[in-house]
């Protein structure tokens, strides 16, 4: 299997296993969004809490430049620990929500 191949399956392993857990309040539904296409994941919380809408993205990862992009992390968890315990490399793993300058601090791609 090639890498890109490998980490789309990655990626949308790690989402799967998060849609599977349902919120304890409200009515919402948890949906996976993958667009294999353009290498878009995403993972969002969708429906009603009382009388309150909720519509929230939980995860947001992308793959490009043959890496892994963490665009946004709502979990408690190190998503960029469990793809390193996956098999993805440190260098393949680029946090994307923090700004370049920022990222050159962490143990993980710059870009």
């Amino acid at each position: 299997m090639d890498k890109l191949a490998q980490y789309r399956q990655i990626v949308q392993q790690i989402l799967q296993g998060y849609s599977e857990e349902k919120p304890s309040g409200g009515n919402i539904d948890v949906e996976n969004i993958f667009d294999i296409e353009r290498d878009h994941y995403q993972l969002v919380h969708v429906g009603w809490e009382g009388q309150d809408w909720v519509h929230s993205c939980i995860l947001h990862i992308d793959i490009e430049g043959g890496k892994i992009w963490l665009q946004w992390n709502g979990t408690e968890e190190d998503i960029a620990e469990t793809l390193v315990r996956m098999g993805v490399p440190k260098e393949d793993i680029v946090l994307g929500f923090q700004s370049s300058f920022m990222r050159k601090f962490t143990e993980y791609a710059v870009g």
